[in-house]
């Protein structure tokens, strides 16, 4: 093995290279993936300053007009900075951009500690509460046959948790567009979205979980229908807090993605 192909090997760790089968269309996002990764994992430390170039195009084996092209995705994200004859160094987690899919993504996908689902749920808590509210101040004769329909679909569900879990979404999704806050609604759907696709957010599925679920969005649904903003932003609020702590794994086996 040549001294090049040692360092490239003893380096992968840090940046691990791109599988050569890697279609040459996909190179771009495999590298950005790995160099997010590399930051969000620690592998890569504020203040760290990337390889060069050439070296980076040589340890992915791409060439280096993607490794630029990459870098500079990266640091649209947030977790890099470019500076003429300094390189490009590594930025520290109060500059990332966390709503950024890929992030979002790596962020999720590596919260051993589920601190990041903790936070996650304490803020959609506070958004999805100030938008039931807002939804109960707003609420017309269509906005209310709307979500009773809404909420009736996940009644009709609730033994099926595949289809609940559907309906479940569609019932929240109801609310955020009747609050007529459609920042709120887009940062939720993002930070919902997202954590619905990891095993740690979800949680070991429970036989009861869909119908205590369910007796909590009627609560919900009745101080909306009502009317009665105060109550229907305490409702949202217990019911994210209480979903959340009986999905948490806690210890219990959960596999890492």
């Amino acid at each position: 093995m040549t001294d090049a192909a040692t360092d490239i090997e003893a380096n992968k760790s840090v940046l691990s290279g791109v599988p050569a089968r890697t279609p040459a269309a996909r190179l771009g996002v495999a590298v950005v993936s790995n160099l997010v990764n590399a930051v969000v994992t620690g592998e890569l430390l504020p203040a760290d300053v990337l390889p060069p170039e050439g070296a980076l195009s040589q340890r992915f084996g791409v060439s280096r007009t993607v490794i630029r092209e990459s870098v500079k995705r990266v640091e649209e994200k947030g977790l890099l900075t470019v500076a003429q004859g300094r390189g490009t160094t590594v930025n520290p987690p109060s500059s990332w951009n966390v709503l950024d899919p890929i992030v979002l993504s790596a962020l999720v996908d590596h919260d051993d500690s589920l601190g990041v689902l903790d936070d996650l749920s304490v803020v959609r808590g506070s958004l999805e509460s100030s938008m039931a509210a807002a939804a109960a101040r707003r609420q017309t004769p269509e906005r209310r046959a709307e979500l009773q329909l809404a909420y009736d679909e996940t009644v009709r569900r609730v033994d099926d948790l595949d289809a609940y879990n559907e309906a479940d979404a569609a019932f929240h999704y109801t609310i955020m567009e009747q609050s007529g806050n459609r920042l709120a609604a887009n940062i939720t759907r993002i930070l919902f979205t997202r954590a619905r696709e990891s095993r740690r957010f979800t949680g070991i599925p429970e036989s009861n979980g869909p119908h205590d679920t369910l007796e909590e969005h009627k609560a919900i649904l009745e101080a909306i229908l009502a009317g009665d903003a105060e109550r229907a932003a305490e409702a949202m609020h217990d019911h994210i807090a209480l979903a959340w702590a009986r999905r948490r794994p806690d210890g219990r086996g959960i596999p890492a993605e």
